[in-house]
């Protein structure tokens, strides 16, 4: 247009600016401030993502700038630090998750244990994921470290997912997991262990980006007077906030919950089915 108009560019953008309403910007303003104060921990292609799906048209770099601008931009701190001890002498299962594919729900569980910092004493916290959907189908917290942290965190994502035969769980070599306790209860269950490599932590990645996202989104982000109060917020950030409403750019900036009922397994082709009228 503007070398048909034999004019500059540059022109045209200054007459854009002078011209353009100023109450499409102050209703992208006022979205973008919506979406992170409800996702307070947001970075900026996640906010992209959600005003995307809320009908604006934007891009990152916009919604970078702009942010910058109202200093929405989510704060960053400190790495995780895993706490794994492998030097025992029980069994350990081969890795049968490394070339597995996941077709579905309740095929592959990913399983860790983390450590919180109270202001006067450590906490401890085991998840167990859903490797397909990312969702966390399980979790406990105590003050120790020992193996019923774990079994009881894995007892409710049984209860709460029913997993048919031949499930696989996956770990890292801790002695929480490799003891007999643990194992007992995943052969009572019919679920296949599995264990990373020696020294390997990437077989686990997953359930290691999950706990990365909990320190960084919830943990660092607040200061927690008691286990129980601690309990309260990760309760509200698990079930409440990440299952449910936080978008992950690995399941199409979905939430494990959508991206659940979204995406279902076809028996007859063993692949993903589309739930269409969902989407």
């Amino acid at each position: 247009m503007c070398a048909l108009a034999q004019i500059r560019r540059v022109n045209y953008y200054r007459w854009l600016r002078r011209t353009a309403p100023a109450g499409a910007d102050m209703e992208l303003r006022a979205e973008l401030q919506r979406v992170c104060l409800d996702h307070r921990r947001y970075g900026y292609r996640r906010v992209t993502a959600a005003l995307r799906r809320a009908g604006c048209v934007v891009n990152a770099k916009r919604v970078l700038r702009l942010m910058k601008q109202d200093n929405l931009l989510a704060v960053r701190q400190r790495g995780f630090v895993a706490t794994t001890d492998s030097g025992h002498a029980l069994p350990v299962f081969s890795n049968y998750a490394q070339h597995l594919a996941i077709g579905g729900p309740d095929e592959l569980w990913i399983a860790d244990i983390t450590y919180i910092r109270l202001r006067g004493e450590f906490v401890y916290l085991a998840v167990v994921l859903d490797a397909w959907s990312r969702k966390v189908v399980g979790w406990a917290l105590a003050r120790h470290l020992r193996a019923e942290l774990c079994q009881t965190a894995l007892e409710r994502a049984i209860a709460a997912r029913q997993p048919a035969p031949g499930l696989v769980h996956h770990s890292d070599r801790g002695v929480q997991y490799a003891s007999a306790t643990y194992v007992g209860l995943l052969e009572r269950q019919r679920i296949q262990g599995s264990m990373s490599r020696a020294a390997n932590p990437y077989d686990n990645a997953r359930c290691e980006s999950f706990i990365k996202t909990l320190k960084q989104e919830e943990i660092y982000c607040g200061e927690y007077t008691s286990l129980e109060d601690l309990e309260a917020h990760v309760a509200a950030f698990i079930d409440g906030y990440y299952n449910r409403r936080r978008l992950h750019s690995s399941l199409g900036y979905r939430s494990p919950e959508e991206f659940e009922q979204i995406c279902r397994p076809s028996p007859a082709c063993g692949g993903v089915q589309w739930n269409t009228e969902a989407l």
